[in-house]
């Protein structure tokens, strides 16, 4: 299978110094293997999309150089969603409906080193016909799902133990990232999810859902989070600043992504054209400059006011 790699952002703002950290690790994996690279925007959730971001997260992809193949996905699209219904339908023997309130949850749920932890409420419940807000959960195994990450080594949950039965649809309708994310890569031949180490333990959860529905587990790999000044993770939820569009803070900060990276890219980088440092980058693409930390954020970036 040719590698396939993909970026896949949420339209909830424009693209950040962070969000191009990952962008660019994930361009590099797949182009240095001579394979694809697709774009799918994860637009799941309706009242966090931002009006006119995804039209500003493809316009900064494209002025910084990236070049997708195929058509771009939405998770919003019919089509997606008649293919999360169908999943949903296949996990029927391993899922059951959850009719606990926000309420019940924070005040029963025990707090674990991921959060909360379903008490397994209304794993053996009997079914109430009709109800007004039904969560869907999987049952969990009581036994330990792991994976070897690229960059943070041999990683595994006690999923039962340690997060409990997940909502794999949410009770207000809208489908759980867990799903469409597993749904999403194994009908677009992802064979590599390079993304943000805030995800990380995710993964067994996902690696799960793959296994119950037949899926292939793809090779994992997750960036060091690009922190600010402040120590927070840059996101859209800290303000983090959009990416600058003129010609020379896109090669400044192509450059800085590729140091943030280890790639020890060359001084020259950074007055060349930006096909020659993609060249570059490509052909000396490696992660074994990476090691599974946080980093601050202290490069020399040109950044939107």
């Amino acid at each position: 299978m040719l590698p396939t790699g993909r970026f896949a952002p949420s339209p909830t703002g424009p693209l950040h110094f962070g969000s191009l950290v990952t962008a660019v690790a994930s361009y590099l994996s797949a182009r240095s293997k001579y394979g694809r690279w697709l774009v799918r925007i994860e637009d799941l959730d309706p009242p966090r999309i931002q009006a006119g971001a995804t039209e500003s997260i493809l316009h900064t992809l494209k002025q910084y150089g990236f070049e997708w193949d195929g058509e771009i996905i939405f998770q919003s699209s019919p089509t997606r969603q008649a293919a999360y219904t169908e999943a949903l339908m296949q996990l029927q023997p391993y899922s059951y409906p959850c009719y606990c309130s926000r309420k019940h949850l924070q005040q029963n749920a025990q707090q674990g080193r991921f959060g909360a932890i379903y008490a397994d409420t209304c794993r053996s419940r009997p079914q109430i016909p009709n109800p007004q807000a039904t969560a869907i959960r999987i049952k969990t195994p009581d036994e330990t799902i792991g994976f070897h990450d690229l960059i943070y080594g041999d990683y595994a949950q006690q999923l039962h133990a340690e997060i409990g039965d997940f909502v794999i649809k949410r009770a207000d309708g809208l489908w759980a990232y867990q799903l469409a994310v597993v749904v999403d890569d194994a009908d677009q031949g992802i064979t590599e999810v390079v993304r943000g180490a805030d995800l990380l333990d995710n993964t067994p959860r996902q690696i799960y859902l793959q296994s119950l529905l037949g899926y292939a587990t793809p090779h994992y790999a997750h960036i060091p989070l690009v922190l600010d000044t402040q120590g927070q993770k840059l996101s859209k939820q800290t303000y983090a600043p959009a990416l600058p569009l003129d010609e020379h803070s896109i090669r400044h900060n192509l450059y800085q992504a590729l140091k943030f990276l280890n790639q020890n890219p060359p001084d020259e980088l950074r007055t060349t054209p930006m096909k020659a440092i993609w060249d570059w980058s490509i052909q000396h693409w490696s992660f074994n400059g990476l090691r599974p930390q946080q980093m601050t954020a202290d490069l020399d970036l040109v950044q939107t006011p």
